[in-house]
């Protein structure tokens, strides 16, 4: 899949974001855990790389929902708009 410098961006901005599941992101952009990471990988220096490895390995990430409370049952914060497939909706 060829990705826009948009969609890029989009989704290393999700992929860093705590609250935000990998399959959020496979949702919209039908990119898969090790397919983010791969991406990760190359867009990255090698220091925010392990950085963020290192967090998403942490219990403060949220990034896999099986480590989720299960009181959460929404992808996305309250305060933010309606995301539509890869459309982002603007504010």
């Amino acid at each position: 899949m060829i990705l826009t410098e948009q969609q890029t961006d989009r989704i290393i901005e999700m992929a860093w974001e705590d609250r935000t599941p990998f399959e959020a992101i496979f949702y919209q952009f039908e990119l898969a855990e090790k397919d983010v990471i791969a991406l990760m990988r190359k867009e990255l220096k090698r220091s925010s790389f392990n950085l963020w490895r290192k967090r998403v390995n942490s219990g403060a990430s949220q990034k896999h929902l099986y480590k989720r409370n299960n009181e959460i049952n929404r992808f996305r914060c309250t305060r933010q708009r309606t995301i539509s497939g890869n459309k982002i909706s603007k504010r």
